[in-house]
């Protein structure tokens, strides 16, 4: 009797125990969060929950639709961000940059921030943005983000600014980066990272001769101070000052930036910053030589901002071969161990695989002999470029004629065919020249912003990629106008600073529109404003003169006055030494008809096994609903912003210009389920839980690759009875 009292209370006890353990697992439960841009801070875009998984996700449905009302449609705005979500609130940015937060299971609004209420006092460019960054300490919970020259630190509860954090609650985005890029362009388009009381910043800066100094800063979360600062173009007497030619001075030497964003080994303090090509782009006859660290993968103490490794992907980049997303970190078997590595993928298609700590590349990579003629009178083109062994490309990197669209006419075939043969054929790494060539994979990949997803289960990495062909041609910057005349120094001006946006004809290309008949749009003083301001992608040039300025509005609106003595004075006053050669224009290789030139797929998402460095699965990513009802086998399509992956066993991407939203089994890559967006979706999704409820969401912004532009963020979850 007594053994069998014993008994009853050890289980009472044990009943008591489990409760409270139960109770606490559920308050601790009651939010399960996506706090960090793409899903924490090692950019592995996992979400660890399973409500939703294989077998009920064609059950999803709409939870909330929330509409920022302030989408441009005629301005082709986007949204580019990645929502976070915090003890069941979400934080996200809106097409104009108000930032917001919203109840993440109703899509109620608390509270808005409009950083343009000041625009014009602080001259912001309201370019793109994928994300904000959240910090807290104690009570102290605050919002980071920037929109134009500037970053704020907002109140996370309340949505106001923090007086006490740099200027009345900002920093001006300039701070570290010296006096010679107190006026050029400077923003950023990926938020920051934070390690302990730091947040640490990228930027994104002009690509032309223009351009400002990429470095790399860390500010005190709760002052805006700055901390430390990581010279990604190397001062005399750093390391790597010897890759750039000894006598390159003044602002000529630029860029090398993290427009992509960072990734964080927090438990060992090591950031790992993707570095993009030194300025200006496509012509480096200006900065022969590597140009370090541009194009690397860079790690750094994260306290300190010291160099513990790189590796440099590109040697003197004249592609803007960027690295276009932040790196992914993920546990490998390799050689029968466990190791921390760190996964890079390329615009080129190419996944760089490295131990964490040490650097050193877990597969082989070659340095491969690559073209290196014929190339621009003054350029140096580098003999080799590394390729990784392992694993093999996942985007197709050769393209012959037998890769011409195969869905056209006879006539507009026979158009393709012409311009092959008009142009020289894609080799990798072939040097830019004035003839011109077909550039494959194009200038945005292969691999872009939206990065990487990993199965930290199974180390298995997800990645959606573009094989669209561009037109690589380059122009000389010199006018061939009358000189003499403003039109004449205008165009000058216009082929050094605006041609490879808009095109040297000036009828845009990509997303980048025609200014043919800006004079019937804008006035004089709208023009002017543009051009020093910027607007949307497009950087200002406030490095500019006023005289300088008149004379590109002259040249665009087709004016003919003559040059006086001082214009030409200021005219030919301190701007950036003239580059001799610029691209022509980011020219996609398109049929009369809007569809790529090339042969399908357009569109990809491929599943790579780390351990092994072997490709699993490899899939059409996205359809074009005119050639299915032709009878034409899916074809995929552009596609933009990242996938996530959930312990459900899903991966789930919208990215794709049609429109729609989609969930794969991540095992095989079988489509599961797909819901139509009111917008394309070019951003990465969110995933996270609410009181039991898990969520989906995704912001829908369209507006790249011709589509219309929108202003909306959809959830979805499961039906209240599951």
């Amino acid at each position: 009797m007594e053994v069998l009292i014993k008994i009853n209370r050890l289980t009472l006890f044990i009943v008591i125990m489990v409760t409270i353990i139960s109770c606490n697992q559920t308050k601790k439960n009651k939010y399960r969060d996506w706090n960090v841009v793409l899903g924490d801070k090692g950019s592995s875009h996992y979400s660890s929950l399973n409500q939703i998984n294989r077998e009920n996700v064609n059950k999803l449905k709409v939870a909330w639709t929330y509409h920022t009302g302030d989408a441009d449609t005629n301005g082709q705005s986007q949204i580019q961000c990645n929502p976070i979500i915090v003890n069941g609130i979400l934080y996200a940015s809106s097409p104009k940059l108000k930032v917001f937060a919203l109840n993440a299971a109703t899509g109620k609004e608390i509270w808005t921030f409009d950083p343009s209420a000041n625009a014009q006092e602080l001259n912001l460019n309201l370019n793109t943005n994928r994300g904000v960054t959240y910090w807290q300490h104690g009570k102290d919970k605050r919002i980071f983000f920037t929109a134009g020259t500037y970053l704020f630190a907002i109140n996370a509860l309340k949505g106001t600014l923090i007086k006490n954090f740099g200027n009345d609650g900002k920093v001006n985005l300039h701070t570290g980066l010296g006096q010679k890029a107190k006026n050029l362009y400077v923003a950023a388009t990926s938020p920051g990272i934070i390690y302990k009381n730091l947040l640490i910043m990228g930027s994104r800066v002009s690509e032309g001769s223009d351009a400002a100094p990429g470095f790399i800063r860390a500010f005190d979360t709760k002052s805006g101070k700055l901390v430390w600062t990581f010279h990604t173009i190397p001062k005399p007497g750093e390391p790597g000052y010897h890759t750039w030619p000894p006598d390159i001075t003044g602002i000529l030497k630029g860029g090398v930036n993290n427009w992509a964003g960072m990734s964080l080994d927090q438990k060992r303090g090591i950031l790992y910053v993707p570095l993009g090509s030194a300025s200006p782009d496509f012509y480096g006859g200006l900065r022969k030589g590597k140009d370090l660290y541009a194009n690397c993968l860079v790690a750094l103490n994260a306290a300190t901002g010291k160099k513990i490794w790189y590796y440099q992907t590109v040697h003197h980049d004249l592609w803007d071969r960027d690295l276009p997303a932040p790196p992914v970190l993920v546990t490998v078997k390799h050689k029968g161990k466990k190791v921390d590595a760190v996964a890079q993928t390329t615009k080129t298609g190419f996944v760089f695989l490295f131990n964490r700590v040490t650097g050193q590349s877990l597969f082989p990579i070659k340095e491969t002999p690559v073209p290196t003629s014929p190339h621009l009178p003054g350029e140096s083109p580098w003999p080799t470029q590394p390729e990784p062994q392992k694993p093999a490309p996942f985007v197709k990197q050769t393209f012959t004629k037998a890769a011409i669209n195969p869905y056209v006419t006879r006539a507009v075939k026979d158009s393709l065919l012409k311009e092959w043969n008009h142009n020289d054929h894609p080799e990798l790494f072939r040097p830019p020249d004035l003839k011109g060539q077909i550039f494959y994979p194009g200038f945005d990949g292969g691999a872009e912003w939206g990065g990487a997803a990993v199965d930290p289960n199974k180390a298995t990495l997800y990645v959606n990629a573009n094989q669209i062909p561009w037109i690589l041609k380059m122009i000389q910057t010199k006018s061939n106008k009358k000189p003499g005349t403003l039109a004449a120094a205008g165009h000058q001006l216009y082929l050094t600073n605006c041609s490879v946006c808009h095109g040297a004809n000036r009828k845009g290309s990509g997303d980048f529109p025609s200014l043919k008949k800006i004079k019937s749009k804008l006035s004089v003083t709208q023009i002017t404003h543009m051009i020093k301001n910027g607007k949307g992608r497009m950087p200002g040039f406030s490095q500019l003169n006023n005289h300088q300025i008149k004379a590109i509005e002259a040249f665009l609106t087709n004016q003919k006055q003559k040059q006086s003595d001082q214009t030409q004075k200021e005219y030919t006053g301190k701007i950036p030494p003239n580059v001799p050669y610029t691209l022509a224009g980011y020219t996609k290789w398109y049929t009369p008809d809007g569809y790529p030139a090339g042969s399908p797929p357009w569109g990809t998402l491929t599943a790579i096994d780390l351990n092994q460095g072997k490709i699993l699965w490899q899939d059409t990513l996205g359809d074009y609903p005119k050639l299915i009802e032709k009878g034409i086998p899916k074809t995929g399509t552009e596609n933009y912003g990242g996938p996530v992956v959930t312990a459900g066993g899903l991966l789930i991407i919208a990215a794709t210009r049609d429109s729609k939203i989609r969930a794969f089994d991540e095992n095989n890559g079988k489509e599961l389920w797909e819901a139509k967006l009111p917008a394309p979706g070019f951003a990465t999704p969110s995933v996270y839980a609410v009181k039991g409820k898990e969520y989906l969401v995704i912001a829908c912004g369209g507006g790249k690759l011709g589509t219309k532009s929108g202003d909306s963020y959809v959830a979805f979850r499961l039906p209240k009875d599951r």
